[in-house]
């Protein structure tokens, strides 16, 4: 063998080790490809069951949501009728209570002040009388 033949043989073990060692990586990624789509083709399986019961959760959603609407439309019924039934209230009783309620609270007021008046009167005769006049 000639000093070029085996340099040739070196170098076509060199380039046959580096292969093998690019060989390794590149088997390690198919696996690790074949994994991500075996995962990938459980989870769209296992997804159809899940939209179905999303599916089936807005249906229920819907309904309960379309019974509110009906309830908040009763009370918005209900209370444009007090609001009705208080304007009549007040345009019927409310002016007659207020002038009731302002007459009492006159009259109750000039009857403090007319006992607290005599009161004091009284009470300055009582001194007059206690000190007593010579």
């Amino acid at each position: 063998m000639t000093p070029t033949e085996i340099a040739a043989l070196i170098a076509a073990g060199a380039f046959v080790l580096l292969v093998v060692l690019l060989a390794i990586p590149l088997v390690k990624l198919g696996r690790t490809l074949d994994e991500a789509t075996n995962a990938i083709r459980k989870a769209q399986e296992n997804s159809d069951p899940l939209f179905t019961g999303a599916n089936t959760t807005l249906d229920h959603v819907n309904t309960q949501l379309e019974r509110v609407d009906g309830i908040t439309a009763n009370a918005q019924s209900v209370s444009s009728n007090v609001s009705a039934l208080s304007s009549l209230f007040t345009a019927t009783l409310g002016s007659p209570l207020v002038k009731s309620a302002a007459f009492t609270y006159g009259v109750s007021k000039a009857l403090r002040a007319r006992r607290k008046r005599d009161e004091q009167a009284a009470g300055k005769h009582s001194r007059r009388r206690k000190g007593g006049r010579k």
